[in-house]
């Protein structure tokens, strides 16, 4: 089985959170901010921003872990942001995931 990545993404006044899986974060982040699926909510509310990852060894541990995630208060998701990133700064700059 395949690694995997759970990540949260937002938009540029950190308004809008949106959390997602991949097995590939470098070619999904650059699918977001190529807005590669025009009618996405991704796309359509300019959320390319990637505030948090977590990398897991196999894909079902990321799926599990964005069902939690996606089950969680905004107020959670906010807090785990903060925790790792309190600048909200985007985490695929100059990242070694590209």
């Amino acid at each position: 089985m395949k690694a995997g990545f759970t990540y949260i993404l937002s938009n540029k006044h950190n308004s809008i959170l949106y959390v997602g899986v991949t097995s590939n974060l470098d070619q999904r982040m650059r699918q977001h901010k190529e807005k590669f699926y025009k009618k996405s909510f991704t796309a359509q509310y300019n959320v390319d921003k990637l505030v948090y990852f977590e990398n897991f060894e196999m894909s079902g541990q990321a799926i599990a872990r964005e069902k939690q995630l996606k089950a969680g208060s905004r107020a959670k998701k906010i807090a785990l942001i903060e925790s790792v990133n309190p600048n909200w700064d985007d985490l695929y700059e100059g990242t070694a995931i590209k």
